[in-house]
């Protein structure tokens, strides 16, 4: 078919992680490619007594439309419980319903960002949100981070010199990919830049409650104080992904562009995953079963980093997150790991290369490894298969 595509559609590149997703979903591969929650953590028992429950209550309300805001005793449980541990004391009618966070992170490229303008992001960035931001056609700017997250210094620079910086896109606790965790002297830092050169942050937390050791660290719009600092949460990591229930808390007058954008959207998000998820979060603890996922993922952390230690030649190195999903892996300079990745798919191991985490150019010696989706005992095979692989290019 000649099929005319406007030049929004014809930039637009399927993701390689979703791409790479169904090809692992054969049984014999062993997959750390995707960021999936373990499935055999998911309360599918208790969801089953809510979801009935939700019916008996209310299920004509349940099924018709409701506002774009989203449902208000979901909007307070948020208010009450997930921003006051991220440090932030607000109410309901500061935050409103998105169909997971990856919407709002699309969002706010079309409420902030002009054909040529620039976003500002960590490097590597989060490739959903690089997929997202490319349809509105910017530049990108990469800021370099080393163990303390984004290196503030050099985003200053940035924004002194460059007057087309309309949005700073970053994931503060246990970066996806690399999950390095940024500072709190940092976030205090990017939140008085924020306000200092009038450019919105968009902070981007679906793991900051995934910590395995220490405490959590304050969000960065914990340290806003003028509204420049716009919170993107979800419940994709830490309950169900497969509802779509995330969350924006922003400053009035810019929550309400976003109600405008959403009612363009999709009208709302789902009225009965809201209602079910409200009354999960009433009837059980959140935080008990957060503790659950904690243990079982930080176990299986601690055997992958030990078992790339064993496995992997010497040359290579990885990060070591304390918490959230994912290991960042690099590579000799010059190798590339999307021919390895072919390598390794014959061993029936897969990763995520890392090309598509740089906006700007793919630098192809590094790979994402997810720690969360896959049994001990397949950790511990994967990582040896992958080693394999490995060696023949050390």
């Amino acid at each position: 078919m000649e099929i005319s595509f406007s030049q929004r559609a014809e930039g637009l590149k399927a993701s390689e992680i979703r791409e790479l997703l169904k090809l692992t979903e054969m049984p014999e591969i062993i997959s750390f490619a995707g960021g999936l929650p373990a499935p055999e953590l998911f309360p599918v028992r208790e969801m089953k007594k809510v979801m009935q429950d939700v019916l008996d209550q209310d299920g004509i309300g349940t099924m018709q439309y409701s506002t774009t805001e989203g449902f208000k005793p979901l909007r307070e449980i948020i208010a009450k419980q997930r921003m006051v541990a991220s440090g932030v004391n607000v109410t309901g009618e500061d935050i409103i319903i998105t169909s997971g966070s990856q919407q709002g992170i699309e969002f706010s490229a079309r409420m902030f960002v002009n054909e040529g303008d620039t976003i500002v992001c960590e490097s590597p960035s989060y490739m959903g949100a690089i997929n997202a931001f490319n349809a509105y056609r910017p530049k990108f700017t990469e800021i370099e981070m080393d163990e303390n997250g984004m290196i503030i210094e050099k985003l200053e620079e940035e924004l002194k010199t460059n007057k087309r910086v309309k949005m700073i896109y970053t994931i503060p606790d246990f970066q996806n990919p690399t999950g390095i965790t940024m500072s709190d002297d940092r976030r205090k830092r990017l939140a008085e830049l924020a306000k200092e050169y009038k450019v919105p942050v968009i902070e981007d937390n679906p793991y900051g409650e995934l910590i395995f050791e220490g405490t959590t660290h304050p969000s960065i719009k914990s340290f806003d104080k003028d509204g420049w600092v716009i919170y993107l949460g979800t419940y994709s990591k830490t309950f169900c992904p497969g509802f779509r229930i995330g969350w924006i808390c922003a400053a009035p007058e810019i929550l309400q562009k976003y109600v405008i954008i959403k009612q363009g959207a999709d009208l709302q998000s789902s009225s009965l995953d809201q209602r079910a998820t409200a009354l999960f979060m009433k009837t059980y603890n959140l935080n008990e079963h957060i503790n659950e996922i904690k243990k079982v993922y930080g176990k299986r952390r601690t055997l992958m980093l030990q078992s790339i230690d064993e496995y992997f030649p010497k040359e290579v190195k990885h990060t070591s997150p304390y918490g959230g999903l994912f290991a960042w892996v690099e590579l000799r300079e010059g190798l590339s790991s999307k021919k390895i990745l072919e390598e390794a798919l014959k061993e029936k191991v897969a990763y995520v290369p890392g090309g598509s985490f740089f906006p700007n150019s793919a630098r192809d010696n590094y790979f994402r490894l997810n720690y969360s989706c896959m049994s001990e005992d397949k950790i511990v095979e994967g990582i040896k298969r992958l080693g394999k692989v490995l060696y023949k290019y050390y």
